[in-house]
């Protein structure tokens, strides 16, 4: 489940924004210090957030620029400005996108769906717990122990990542490896699942992954 943080000053708009997106199926962080907002926003794991640009202390632009110093988290300004310049400036500073405020619903959970799906895409690198999980490499590390996976184990294992504290079905699993070279049936499916686990209990996670009958797999 995707995180978003939302940086806005204005207390019933957070609020609003909170209950939206909780709804829709993301967990979410607030911020509610707006002094060294870039600093704090450094500390919060989040994979997207939304930025207002007018905050008490500080002009969301120019955090925005001092936080893509060091972090590149997909960043969506919020204002109730109209002019061109702040739009050009939020992009140029390196925004993913701009919203006007009073935003439509819809159209800002679509948005963020779209940021999160290409940024999904070119995500690299992982954690879970404390658990560092290599796209590229196909691989698992925890402390000094390594687990390399297999294709289909990290499709899996990624795609159980994406919804962690969520029952992901059999079907699903069997449609997110259904564009791979290698044939999978509902037997290989389950032999996938058991190198999987065992993987995860060299690295000390023994009941990462449990089994619900007639349901499917939830990761923990």
């Amino acid at each position: 489940m995707n995180t978003i943080l939302i940086i806005e000053d204005d207390i019933a708009l957070r609020e609003e924004l909170v209950t939206l997106l909780n709804k829709s199926g993301y967990n979410t962080e607030i911020i509610t210090d707006f002094t060294d907002v870039a600093k704090i926003m450094q500390g919060i794991s989040a994979d997207l957030i939304l930025l207002d640009i007018t905050l008490p202390n500080e002009n969301g632009e120019v955090i925005l620029q001092e936080y893509r110093k060091s972090a590149d988290t997909p960043v969506v300004m919020l204002t109730s400005r109209t002019g061109d310049m702040d739009e050009v400036l939020s992009i140029s500073y390196g925004a993913d996108d701009y919203i006007t405020k009073p935003y439509n619903p819809t159209i800002l959970l679509l948005r963020i769906s779209a940021i999160l799906k290409r940024t999904a895409k070119t995500q690299t690198e992982l954690t879970y717990k404390d658990v560092k999980v290599s796209i590229v490499k196909g691989s698992l590390t925890k402390g000094d122990k390594e687990q390399i996976l297999t294709k289909n184990e990290m499709l899996i294992f990624r795609h159980l990542c994406d919804h962690v504290g969520e029952i992901v079905s059999r079907d699903d699993l069997m449609t997110v490896l259904w564009d791979n070279d290698e044939y999978i049936n509902d037997n290989a499916l389950s032999v996938n699942i058991s190198r999987l686990r065992a993987k995860l209990e060299e690295l000390g996670l023994p009941d990462a992954i449990e089994t619900r009958k007639k349901q499917g797999y939830i990761l923990k």
